[in-house]
């Protein structure tokens, strides 16, 4: 999962305080995500899935398939 969360931010050419400013943390914060040293709650997950137009299972590594679930 933090691996996808890195390659996410940089397939999209962000930088962590950009996803900081959305997640309405501090850089220092998502960079724990990110190195794993952090658990990345439910609600951050949904937000990055989100923002990333992915699934919250492409996030945590349950699928390989980036496209959303239909709804």
């Amino acid at each position: 999962m933090y691996r996808r969360i890195r390659e996410l931010r940089e397939d999209n050419d962000l930088l962590q305080k950009d996803i900081a400013e959305i997640l309405n943390c501090t850089q220092v914060a998502y960079s724990r995500y990110e190195l794993g040293q952090r658990d990345v709650p439910s609600e951050v997950l949904i937000i990055l899935a989100k923002h990333y137009n992915t699934s919250v299972d492409y996030i945590l590594g349950l699928t390989d398939e980036k496209k959303p679930y239909k709804r």
